[in-house]
C-alpha cells in the first residue's frame, strides 16, 4: 500500500481531516434561496489546508448540474482567461449558439451569421454570464493564492460590476491573510472587506488522533501524543504521518527529527525570512524567556503599548502567534519556538 499521507502542498491526499463546518458554511450560502453572500475569502498561514479545502469545495460544486467551476490563476489577466474559459466550455457551447454570441476570437473556430465577432474581454463574459442566467446556471471562480497585483485588482473590479448586473457569478479565493488585507484595503475594491472571511483554524485533535490510530496502527495513547505535536497545523498533521507510515516500527519518536526538519525547510524559514526586525524580536522573546503575557514581553524588549501593538497584530495575521487570550500570546505552530532558538544558536 502505498503511503497514505502526503507531503506535497495544494494536493488532496488519501488521509484527509475534513473541515464540515466551513465546508457546509460556504455551500450553504451560495446555494440559499435568496443569496447573500457571493464571495468568500479562505486565509490561514501556509500549509493551514486553504488549497485543500479550495479542492474539496470545487469538487462539490462541480458534482451540481447547474454549476461550472471555473480556477483562474491570480498571475494571469483573469477577465480575459475567464472569458475563454467560458467560451471553450462544452456545457455552454449550444447555449451561446441560440443566443447568436460570436464567440469565434475566443476559441471556438465558428461563426454566428449576421452577428460580428466579440473582440472586448468584458462584453464577452457579460453577454456569456448572461445567457447562462437564463438557463439557470451558475460559475464559481475559484482563485488560489490571490496577491495584490494588477491582474487581480483589474478582475476584483470588474467583478463588482458582473455582480450588480446580478450575473449569477460566485467567488472564493484563498491567500495568505496579509495578502488578503493588503488586498481588501484598495480604495476601488472595498466589497472585499466586508466579504466573509473564513480564517482556518487547527485540526480537530480527536479526529487526527482517530486517523493516525487506524492508520499506521498505533495505540490511542500514542495517537494522541502525535496530534499534539502537530498542534493542528494540517501540513505537520500530513509529514508526521508521512514519516511514522514509512517507520519500521512505526514510532513517530525516531522520525521527530526528519519532521523538524521538513517544517523548517518547507515552511519556517520562509516566514522567518518575511519577518520584520522588530517582529524577530518580539519573537525571539518568546522563545527564550518564555513569556507570553503581553506586559512581560514589551518590558523586555523596550517597547512601547502602541507600537507593541502594531507588530503584536502583524504577527497574529501572520498566523505565528495567537492573541486570543486578553494579554497574551502565544506560538501557533508546532516545534516553531525551537526553530527561533536555532536560528539564534547558529547566527
Amino acid at each position: 500500500m502505498s503511503n497514505p499521507f502526503s507531503l506535497s502542498f495544494g494536493t488532496r491526499p488519501a488521509e484527509l481531516i475534513e473541515r464540515p463546518v466551513q465546508v457546509g458554511e460556504i455551500i450553504e450560502a451560495f446555494l440559499s434561496e435568496y443569496v447573500n453572500q457571493r464571495t468568500y475569502m479562505i486565509t490561514g498561514v501556509r500549509g493551514s489546508g486553504k488549497t485543500v479545502l479550495l479542492t474539496e469545495l470545487s469538487a462539490r460544486f462541480k458534482e451540481m448540474d447547474d454549476w461550472t467551476v471555473i480556477p483562474l490563476s491570480p498571475e494571469s489577466d483573469m477577465i480575459h482567461s475567464l472569458a475563454a474559459k467560458l467560451s471553450n466550455s462544452r456545457k455552454y457551447y449550444e447555449i451561446f449558439r441560440d443566443a447568436k454570441i460570436n464567440l469565434s476570437l475566443f476559441g471556438f473556430g465558428f461563426e454566428v451569421d449576421g452577428e460580428p465577432p466579440v473582440t472586448d474581454d468584458e462584453t464577452a463574459v457579460l453577454r456569456m454570464l448572461g445567457s447562462i442566467r437564463e438557463k439557470g446556471g451558475k460559475v464559481l471562480i475559484t482563485v488560489d493564492e490571490v496577491t495584490n497585483n494588477e491582474h487581480v485588482r483589474k478582475f476584483a473590479a470588474v467583478y463588482q460590476i458582473l455582480i450588480r448586473e446580478e450575473m449569477p457569478l460566485f467567488l472564493i479565493m484563498t491567500g495568505l491573510y496579509e495578502n488578503v488585507y493588503d488586498l481588501q484595503n484598495e480604495k476601488s475594491l472595498t466589497f472585499l472587506y466586508r466579504a466573509p472571511k473564513t480564517r482556518l483554524k487547527p485540526l480537530n485533535y480527536p479526529a487526527m488522533a482517530d486517523t493516525y490510530e487506524n492508520t499506521l496502527g498505533v495505540e490511542h495513547k500514542t495517537a494522541v501524543e502525535m496530534a499534539k505535536l502537530t498542534r493542528g497545523f494540517a501540513f505537520a498533521f500530513q509529514v508526521l504521518g508521512y514519516f511514522t507510515y514509512k517507520e519500521e516500527n512505526r514510532d513517530y519518536k525516531k522520525v521527530i527529527t526528519k519532521y523538524r526538519q521538513y517544517l523548517d525547510e518547507y515552511v519556517y524559514e520562509k516566514l522567518w525570512s518575511e519577518l520584520s526586525a522588530k517582529d524577530r524580536d518580539i519573537v525571539i522573546c518568546m522563545a527564550q524567556t518564555g513569556f507570553e503575557t503581553v506586559s512581560e514581553i514589551r518590558t523586555h524588549i523596550g517597547m512601547d503599548g502602541n507600537e507593541f501593538s502594531k507588530y503584536r497584530l502583524r504577527l497574529i495575521r501572520k498566523g505565528l502567534v495567537d492573541g486570543s487570550m486578553r494579554g497574551r500570546l502565544v506560538f501557533v505552530l508546532p516545534l516553531f519556538r525551537e526553530f527561533v532558538l536555532n536560528q539564534m544558536e547558529y547566527m
